[in-house]
């Protein structure tokens, strides 16, 4: 196992800056997420670390060495892509044995590791097949055997349920997460779906245009996101966003009035630094609205309801908005009460709220949302 460090990485192609000065520490034994959006840099980092693109400034280390100019081949670490990259012709054991035969290791070696690799996979049954005879799934799990034979000091995975149907990809999360449980060695995972992100990780990189927008637990960014950009990207569905300006600031909590309607609303968060006028943001995630309650009342009208069985999104036009309020409500009361065209008071808990400066940047929050509320 190793830890992966880089310090000022950066990556260009000519004047094209895609990677902007990048500090991040992943420890020993880490399963890292990088997420963001397509375009980010997050692909290109993890090909950095890998060797497959040359980084143009800062330095990376595995394992304690740098290894700017290290080939891939000599790093330590063995990538599994998005597209399974595996040889038709051959069966499943020759598929995960190729690496270690080029290498030439020899063949009780080869025949133990890629039956440990198997076996660690439940695809022991399946090494006399070819490549055609197996599910997606089934496909992933050898290129993910054939990363393991090698024994790496650290996993690289390029976004490798893309290409899995929706159930399955909800099945290959848990393998995943065994698979680290079991090898207990270093892995960094890219992918551009959140929810990945959230269930797998240890901790979690989010990054935009190239920088890293923040670093931590998947909790921690879920109830603390450092600007609007990591809170409308973490959460799903995405958190609603109410434009506004403040109009008092007391020491547990501010008020601001919402652009459109002029209703003033109450937030638990630490005003220091911020003053009367400030044009603000405010956020609330879906599933902390309430229907109705005492204060802290937005009135919409319900324009779609959308039931799926244990919860209910309900859209709710709000004045000043381009979309409407997503609402999230529980399966049976919302699908028995909800209905298009119908009148509702929306309760947004004052502890529950989050408020972004001009700047993006979120005030400190005094309490955390009731997250199961």
């Amino acid at each position: 196992m190793a830890d992966v460090r880089l310090t000022g990485v950066e990556k260009a192609y000519g004047d094209i800056r895609i990677l902007h000065g990048i500090d991040l520490e992943i420890r020993d034994g880490e399963f890292m997420v990088f997420v963001g959006p397509s375009g980010c840099g997050k692909s290109t980092l993890l090909r950095s670390i890998a060797g497959l693109e040359e980084i143009t400034g800062g330095e990376l280390t595995i394992g304690g060495r740098v290894v700017n100019d290290v080939p891939p081949s000599e790093r330590g670490i063995a990538m599994v892509f998005q597209s399974y990259a595996l040889y038709p012709h051959m069966n499943l054991f020759d598929n995960m044995a190729f690496g270690l035969k080029l290498a030439k290791v020899p063949k009780a070696e080869i025949e133990t590791a890629v039956r440990d690799a198997a076996k660690i996979l439940h695809i022991e049954h399946l090494l006399d097949r070819k490549p055609k005879d197996l599910s997606g799934g089934q496909r992933q799990r050898v290129a993910i055997g054939r990363a393991i034979v090698r024994k790496p000091n650290v996993f690289l995975f390029d976004e490798p349920l893309s290409n899995l149907d929706a159930a399955l990809r909800v099945r290959m999360r848990y393998e995943f997460a065994k698979l680290h449980e079991d090898l207990k060695t270093t892995m960094i995972y890219v992918t551009h779906d959140q929810v990945e992100a959230m269930t797998l990780a240890d901790r979690i990189v989010v990054l935009s245009a190239g920088k890293v927008e923040q670093v931590g637990s998947p909790l921690e960014l879920y109830e603390h996101p450092r600007n609007l950009f990591v809170a409308g990207f973490i959460g799903s569905p995405k958190m609603n966003f109410i434009a506004g300006e403040l109009v008092a600031i007391e020491p547990d909590h501010v008020d601001m009035k919402l652009d459109g309607s002029g209703v003033v609303l109450q937030a638990r968060v630490d005003g220091s630094g911020a003053k009367v006028g400030d044009k603000v943001t405010l956020g609330v995630r879906p599933e902390h609205i309430r229907q109705g309650g005492a204060g802290n009342l937005l009135q919409s009208t319900v324009a779609f309801v959308e039931s799926l069985g244990g919860i209910t999104f309900a859209y709710c036009p709000y004045p000043g908005l381009e979309e409407p309020l997503t609402c999230q409500f529980e399966g049976r009361n919302g699908c028995d009460r909800l209905r298009t065209g119908q009148a509702l008071d929306l309760h947004l808990p004052a502890e529950a709220l989050y408020v972004f400066n001009a700047d993006g940047l979120a005030l400190r929050r005094l309490a955390a949302p009731e997250l199961n509320a």
